[in-house]
């Protein structure tokens, strides 16, 4: 049996593994056209096979239901955004820690405007995580599951928060988990309001319309660090 030299696993089952996920990966990518084209419930699991190539067995040996997709899509979805804020995440402290006191709202608003540019498109992600969050509030046995879905995201966020904060002197005067739910809800009922006001550039109108209170916010809800906590 022909092995692979990095892992010692038959190269067959290596092969199947990769060849699964980009099953996995194209079954997600045809998922989330079709539900921003025609939305959760308006999508069958015929609409995403047919859209990624596959049949119906193909989606059901990946996935149990069009629910547990959506939870696949949001993890994806939320991984993509942490790991373009953890990219930024030197650059946030060097520019948050850059004065040696606590930063001004402009500054604040820098450190902002820089992370917000760097997350993938979040338009379409509002339109699919606000359709779910309706579905989820209607059925008990998905609502636990979309709690948790978005609780382990402000969690992560939360937990860098407080890392980029901290490694800057700065010290957070509520709850880091709150201080990120303020941030997260704020984004996301901008970017609703940006979405139902009908402009063009809806990513432009959100951050327009955070930067207008997310700076402040953080601002009065941060303090520099006393010697003894540091």
């Amino acid at each position: 049996m022909n092995t692979n030299r990095a892992t010692g696993a038959p190269e067959g089952g290596v092969r199947e593994t990769a060849r699964r996920a980009k099953t996995r990966e194209r079954l997600l990518d045809a998922a989330f056209r079709q539900f921003c084209e025609h939305g959760i419930n308006g999508t069958s699991i015929e609409a995403i096979t047919d859209d990624a190539g596959f049949t119906r067995g193909a989606f059901y040996s990946n996935f149990g239901s069009k629910e547990e997709l959506f939870f696949a899509l949001a993890e994806r979805e939320n991984r993509l955004r942490l790991e373009s804020v953890r990219e930024r995440f030197d650059d946030m402290v060097a520019m948050l820690g850059r004065t040696g006191r606590k930063p001004d709202p402009e500054l604040i608003e820098e450190v902002l405007a820089d992370i917000l540019a760097a997350q993938p498109e979040n338009r379409p992600w509002c339109l699919l995580n606000s359709e779910f969050r309706l579905l989820a509030m209607r059925d008990p046995q998905v609502a636990p599951l979309f709690l948790e879905s978005s609780h382990a995201f402000q969690r992560e966020l939360a937990s860098m928060v407080h890392a980029a904060l901290d490694s800057a002197g700065l010290r957070i005067l509520i709850d880091p988990l709150h201080l990120t739910r303020l941030l997260v809800d704020q984004f996301e009922s901008a970017m609703q309001d940006a979405i139902l006001s009908g402009v063009e550039d809806t990513e432009r109108a959100a951050r327009d319309t955070v930067m207008r209170t997310l700076p402040p916010l953080v601002h009065s809800l941060t303090e520099i660090r006393s010697t003894d906590q540091r």
